[in-house]
């Protein structure tokens, strides 16, 4: 029998992700019931107090064993944090040596979500692969430089420590672990009766660029607000640079510094956002949507359209555009 500890973190988290983690688990001891065996999962929601209230109180979340009484673990879970992730690491930071201790005899460790966040606290991950939520990708990339964040990917596996990437995409990473120790057979059936979608891998479609402006380099915040107020012209690096009198080698060094994207990254990003709105809401084709962010190569478009999304620009207009959309 595994067994699997759901950490309840103290302050802000995602319900969801302890509840979700929960059913699924569960899920397979009752496929096992049904077929007389022994349930494969011993699983405990683990707390740093009796009662976790969440949500301004209308839910409390009550663990069956405080950290302190825990036992060994077989499989930890580190549920999504919310709100200011600072304050919510330093209100959960009795977890990080006891999760450290338990890796170290053998646990394996996955994060869901910003979860992400705490297991980085630990060290763990240091020099490792993850993912979270791509709308925490560049905090956490600032927060943990040493980590490699595939803010792309739904699910990451490194020496025996997990991560999912944001919102519900954790429940790909929890039929992915029943496959992991439980076989195909049971992650299919866990898949179907809960209906999670099996073998999603990237998150890129689902991400929205806003532009990364929290920083306090103006010049640049005016340079962002330029390529964003004119995806239709051809820019160039030295054009911005001699628009804001800096030079080129500073003002790459600066915009990379204050927006973790070179200057041609953020004008790639901004010009395929324009365009995704574009698929999204109106029915110009393909070649009028590129022509509009400013592209005049088919083939470059394409590409970048995949690169940063994961599809292609017509499967994006099929899946998000609802005229467009066969039924």
């Amino acid at each position: 029998m595994k067994h699997v500890s759901i950490l309840v973190p103290q302050g802000p988290c995602i319900l969801s992700s302890v509840i979700g983690a929960f059913k699924v688990f569960s899920t397979v001891n009752m496929a096992l019931a049904e077929q007389g065996k022994r349930p494969f999962f011993k699983i405990q929601l683990i707390g740093l107090s009796n009662e976790t209230p969440l949500y301004d109180g209308l839910f409390v979340v009550r663990p069956e064993v405080l950290l302190k009484d825990a036992s060994k673990a077989d499989l930890i879970i580190i549920p999504a944090l919310q709100g200011d992730i600072p304050i919510s690491l330093k209100m959960n930071a009795a977890y990080i040596p006891w999760i450290v201790d338990q890796y170290k005899q053998g646990a394996e460790v996955a994060s869901l979500c910003t979860g992400a966040f705490l297991l980085a606290s630990t060290g763990l991950l240091k020099g490792k692969k993850c993912s979270t939520h791509w709308v925490a990708a560049d905090a956490f990339r600032k927060a943990f430089p040493e980590v490699k964040l595939l803010a792309e990917k739904i699910i990451t596996d490194e020496l025996g420590m997990y991560s999912s990437g944001g919102a519900y995409s954790f429940l790909n990473l929890m039929i992915y672990l029943v496959e992991k120790f439980c076989g195909r057979e049971m992650a299919v059936y866990c898949s179907k009766m809960l209906e999670i979608e099996i073998e999603r891998k990237s998150q890129s479609p689902f991400a929205i660029f806003t532009g990364q402006k929290v920083h306090e380099d103006e010049p640049i915040k005016k340079a962002q607000l330029f390529m964003e107020n004119n995806v239709s012209n051809k820019l160039s690096v030295d054009q911005l640079s001699e628009m804001f009198a800096i030079s080129r080698r500073n003002f790459e060094r600066r915009f990379k510094k204050a927006t973790s994207n070179t200057p041609v990254e953020y004008l790639q990003r901004v010009k395929i956002e324009a365009a995704k709105k574009s698929l999204e809401s109106s029915r110009e084709n393909i070649n009028e949507v590129m022509y509009s962010v400013g592209y005049s190569d088919s083939k470059a478009f394409r590409t970048m359209f995949k690169k940063i999304t994961g599809l292609s620009p017509v499967s994006y207009r099929n899946k998000y555009n609802r005229e467009m959309a066969v039924f």
